[in-house]
């Protein structure tokens, strides 16, 4: 299939809306990016046009978006661009729309600490795996998981990590 794949750099608009489905549920919310160029005359930056998206993700994608993102915090968005048009009331309309594969913070912008779900393995004698026999589980409490690469979480510095040095 020759889909338009788009990844852009922006803030959420709006409220992450999920709701839950057979098939594991959907989130919807409006992604904004602005453009950002360089005024010459100015010697500065100035803010180009904002265009606005809406951004569909699916099923643990979308239960994790809503979880996870809050409106005004930077996104990097990464999926699919779909363009709707549709008539309402006599006027046509278009819409653009992302059915996002990943998205994450930006973290250019900021600092974001990850939590790695939990699931437990799927059934297969009971029903196709649908969400209602999906359950996920998150950590018991923030900081009690241990991290794979580096220890227990009091072993961890705070803030940025530096890399490390070879050993002579």
């Amino acid at each position: 299939m020759n889909d338009t794949v788009v990844t852009l750099v922006g803030n959420v608009a709006t409220r992450v809306e999920f709701r839950e489905s057979e098939t594991g549920g959907a989130a919807r919310f409006r992604f904004a990016a602005t453009a950002r160029r360089w005024d010459r005359a100015r010697g500065a930056w100035t803010d180009g046009p904002t265009s606005f998206y809406t951004v569909w993700a699916r099923r643990a994608l979308g239960a994790n978006l809503a979880a996870s993102v809050s409106v005004g915090e930077p996104l990097v968005v990464h999926g699919r661009l779909r363009v709707r048009e549709d008539e309402r009331e006599g006027q046509w309309r278009t819409s653009v729309e992302i059915d996002a594969v990943a998205v994450g913070h930006d973290l250019t912008r900021g600092t974001s600490a990850f939590r790695r779900l939990t699931r437990t393995a799927p059934s297969l004698t009971v029903g196709h795996g649908g969400a209602a026999e999906r359950k996920e589980t998150a950590p018991e409490a923030p900081g009690k998981e241990e991290d794979l690469w580096h220890g227990p979480p009091s072993a961890a510095p705070a803030g940025p990590v530096a890399a490390p040095t070879p050993a002579s």
